[in-house]
């Protein structure tokens, strides 16, 4: 079969205002970047619009590194629903460099359910990432003037917590030294980088509803204690205003299309294991005013991306997904089954019988949100139709219901028979209200703690005395009321990546805090997890490159 950059130049795409036209966008409110990708301004969703749509999350099981496919699972549903005369339009996240050229080398879908154009897409796209980067940075630099400049005032800080970020997997950044030197370059002190998706002014650009919004939100951002243990924001230094005009255009969502011109939104891109894991408000909305169906996916497991849609955007946007596709291969089965990583595309039906505890497990979770779930089964050209069955079998007697998806090798026609399901469970069995796993009084320990034993199934949560003593710090200083955003592996319902299947009886342990006051969440460090991934050994960089004018490795 043709790679993914392959199919993608093969594809033949519509002008952007014909696309807009199509899905009955007004043209007039294009803002071009070039032919076939074009910017709209977010005062465009209108609320009754919204309300009239149907909202499809889009999550897996538990990720392995043979891959699952949600991307490619959220393009084929929208691509099959055209197929069937459903008006769908998608709204999906932006890749993030990091993954490009580490371990992934794209992340637009692939074979033939993609967002085009695939390339700019993964690469530069329209600036959002790179002006997320700078107004992050922007801090930095304007901190460490402030405290250079007023620093014969007696003005000091105790503890700075705002890091600098860049869109690259760099674990040499992760802890470094500034203002090294002559006095006049600033006063020495410890910091270090995380990756762009991790900055929490990419969790405000996605949370946020208008600019207003935005830049009270970037007014309220906690930088650090002062040396009389005061907190000192953003609006300390009177730069709030200064940070959102370097974002006046990230905040608007991005409109490209797929291999079969379907409109498709791509804004914001958090990470879901060390973020809030889902594309923009404002993108989400803005697709839910011209689509009769939208579809959205969350990163990750359904423990980490699901649990945070549901939890965090779907609480603060008001927002309720009509239903939840629950993506799943026969190779990530067999992994959670304890089959070796060798092994996976041999026929294995005891690995496959045991690996649906894995998926089990993600369907009790979102049935206990009120989701109605829907297993969507990606289907790879050396699966086993016995096996295939035994899941349908298994699905059914669960009172699930099943589709096939072979839109990565058939497009649009081969996810028929899911868009169809979709539409008749939608319509036959919609969600129920939401249920969150915890409620907004309770105490923050008390929600990390619902989280980690209600959907991860820990047995018991441990606190560090840092984690203890920030997580009292925030309840001080009014947060008490913030959403948890739990940093962990994606590998495991565990803080362990190596427990496949379903772990149980383990205890979760959270080693830090990092208080989000502008995006309105508090994030939880567990186990090893980093801010700051660092490259493979054999990086996707190597495989990338220019040919005859061409790119090559975006696959």
């Amino acid at each position: 079969m043709k790679t993914d950059i392959e199919i993608a130049r093969e594809a033949v795409l519509k002008p952007i205002a014909e696309i807009a036209s199509e899905a009955g966008i007004p043209v007039d409110k294009l803002e071009p970047y070039g032919k076939y990708i074009a910017k709209l301004p977010y005062e465009i969703a209108e609320q009754e619009r919204v309300d009239r749509s149907k909202l499809i999350l889009v999550t897996a099981i538990t990720p392995t590194k043979a891959g699952i496919g949600k991307t490619t699972v959220s393009v084929g549903l929208a691509l099959g629903m055209a197929k069937i005369g459903k008006k769908a339009v998608l709204a999906l996240r932006e890749p993030s460099l990091g993954p490009c050229f580490g371990m992934k080398g794209g992340a637009a879908g692939g074979g033939y359910a993609q967002v085009l154009p695939m390339d700019r897409i993964n690469l530069h796209f329209t600036g959002d990432f790179h002006a997320v980067t700078a107004a992050n940075n922007m801090i930095s630099a304007l901190l460490d003037n402030y405290i250079y400049q007023h620093q014969s005032e007696g003005f000091g800080m105790k503890e700075i917590l705002w890091k600098r970020v860049i869109d690259v997997n760099d674990r040499s950044l992760r802890h470094i030294v500034t203002g090294l030197g002559p006095h006049s370059n600033g006063v020495p002190q410890e910091s270090g980088f995380d990756i762009t998706p991790a900055s929490e002014i990419m969790a405000i650009l996605c949370l946020s509803k208008n600019l207003e919004d935005l830049e009270r939100r970037i007014n309220n951002i906690l930088l650090g204690y002062t040396l009389e243990n005061k907190p000192f924001y953003v609006k300390d230094m009177g730069v709030g205003g200064a940070i959102t005009v370097l974002l006046k255009d990230a905040i608007n969502p991005n409109l490209v299309q797929t291999t079969e011109n379907t409109p498709a939104f791509i804004h914001g891109g958090p990470f879901a294991n060390i973020a809030h894991g889902c594309n923009s408000i404002i993108a989400t909305r803005t697709a839910m005013t011209f689509g009769d169906y939208v579809i959205t996916e969350a990163g990750f497991g359904a423990d980490l991306g699901a649990e945070k849609f549901l939890d965090i955007k779907c609480r603060k946007a008001g927002l309720n997904p009509a239903l939840t596709v629950l993506v799943s291969t026969l190779q990530g089965l067999k992994m959670h089954g304890d089959v070796p990583e060798t092994d996976i595309k041999l026929p294995n039906m005891e690995g496959v019988m045991k690996g649906l505890a894995n998926l089990d497990r993600h369907i009790a979770n979102l049935h206990g949100f009120g989701q109605t779930v829907l297993v969507c089964f990606n289907r790879y050209a050396n699966d086993s139709e016995e096996e295939i069955e035994a899941v349908r079998r298994h699905c059914a007697g669960m009172g699930v219901p099943f589709a096939l998806n072979n839109a990565f090798c058939e497009g649009g026609a081969g996810a028929v028979e899911l868009a169809e399901l979709v539409v008749k469970t939608i319509d036959e069995q919609p969600s129920a209200p939401l249920r969150f796993t915890y409620s907004d009084d309770e105490a923050l320990k008390t929600k990390i703690e619902a989280v980690a034993k209600k959907i991860y199934g820990a047995a018991s949560v441990s606190f560090s005395g840092d984690a203890l003593r920030k997580l009292a710090k925030a309840e001080a200083l009014g947060y008490g009321t913030f959403p948890v955003c739990i940093a962990k592996t994606q590998y495991s319902f565990s803080q362990d990546p190596k427990a496949y299947g379903v772990p149980s009886g383990f205890n979760f342990d959270i080693k830090d805090i990092v208080i989000n006051s502008g995006a309105e969440m508090i994030v939880a460090i567990a186990g090893d997890i980093i801010r700051m991934p660092g490259l493979p050994k054999s990086p996707q960089a190597l495989r990338i490159k220019m040919t005859d004018g061409e790119i090559d490795g975006l696959s």
